[in-house]
């Protein structure tokens, strides 16, 4: 019909929106001064990652040097990065003088 607008539903509105909203992936890096029981209590306290899906991460960054954690929206990732940052130094290691590294990236890359 000539003059009619069409039909916007929240949830169209919404989905639009959200393809709009670029990701970034919560990249977590490898180094010699944190163990594995470190990673893994880490990412269940912080990320709430269960213990399994826990020692994933901590193979995973120990054999490649790197991991993905999580995919999220720009504030959120630079958050989690954040809260990797501050999580503090590994108590059962002497060397172990801060938290563990972690970047940020754009998922599409």
């Amino acid at each position: 019909m000539p003059g009619s607008s069409p039909i916007v539903t929240p949830e169209s509105e919404v989905a639009g929106r959200e393809e709009l909203v670029p990701m970034y992936h919560v990249v977590l890096l490898d180094d010699d001064d944190h163990t594995y029981d470190y990673v893994i209590e880490m990412l269940q306290r912080l990320f709430i990652f269960s213990k399994d899906r826990a020692f994933r991460h901590a193979v995973e960054v120990d054999t490649t040097g790197r991991t993905i954690l999580m995919t999220l929206a720009l504030g959120e990732a630079e958050f989690a990065r954040d809260q990797i940052h501050a999580y503090g130094p590994d108590w059962r290691m002497a060397r172990s003088k801060g938290s563990m590294s972690a970047v940020i990236e754009p998922a599409g890359s």
